[in-house]
Parts: structure tokens; sequence; C-alpha cells
């Protein structure tokens, strides 16, 4: 079990990752650069999405309705960019609107 090779990147120290031999071509070392931008962007955008959802669910379990009730139309919106720009399907977005709305009206 020592011979195991670590293939782990340090997301740290390349900013940007590059495959030694795999874009050979001009439009794959394009490609790879936007895809590499693009990943920094998507992941911003669900850390956001996350984060609303975290929040909502503190206020919930804190039995803060008028709160809660205050913050589900940010929520929504957040949910609905999310799905529009195709990190979560819009069917997830409807499903966690519905539940969180559910959730809101038994406090």
């Amino acid at each position: 079990m020592s011979n195991i090779i670590n293939y782990f990147v340090d997301q740290y120290k390349f900013s940007s990752y590059t495959p030694a031999h795999m874009a050979n071509t001009k439009s794959a070392i394009k490609r790879i650069r936007r895809i590499s931008k693009q990943t920094v962007v998507n992941k911003a955008r669900k850390s956001r999405y996350k984060t609303a959802l975290k929040k909502m669910n503190l206020l919930i379990e804190s039995k803060k309705k008028a709160d809660a009730l205050k913050f589900l139309p940010k929520l929504n919106s957040e949910l609905m960019k999310i799905a529009k720009t195709g990190i979560i399907k819009k069917q997830n977005a409807s499903r966690n609107v519905s539940r969180i709305t559910k959730k809101i009206s038994t406090i």
C-alpha cells in the first residue's frame, strides 16, 4: 500500500490547473483556460446559493417566522438565478423553495 501515488493538485499553489499531456492544439489550450475561469465563477455562485440556504435554515431552526418570510423572496431569487445559469436544475430550485415554504408554514 505504500506505492499509492497522490494525484491531488494544491489549488493554492496552482491557480489554474493545466494537464501536462492533454491539450496539444491551440483551441484546446484556450478551452482549458476558459474552463478554469468558468469553474471559479461557478464555485462562487454555488457558494452564494448554499450560504442563502444555510441562512434560511438557521432562521427556521430559531423559529423566526417573520424574518424567514422576509428572506424568502431573496432566497427564491438567488435559487432561480443559479438555476438559470445551469449550476443546479430548475426543478431542484423549485423543490428547495417548496420545502422551505412548507417548513416556514409549520413554524
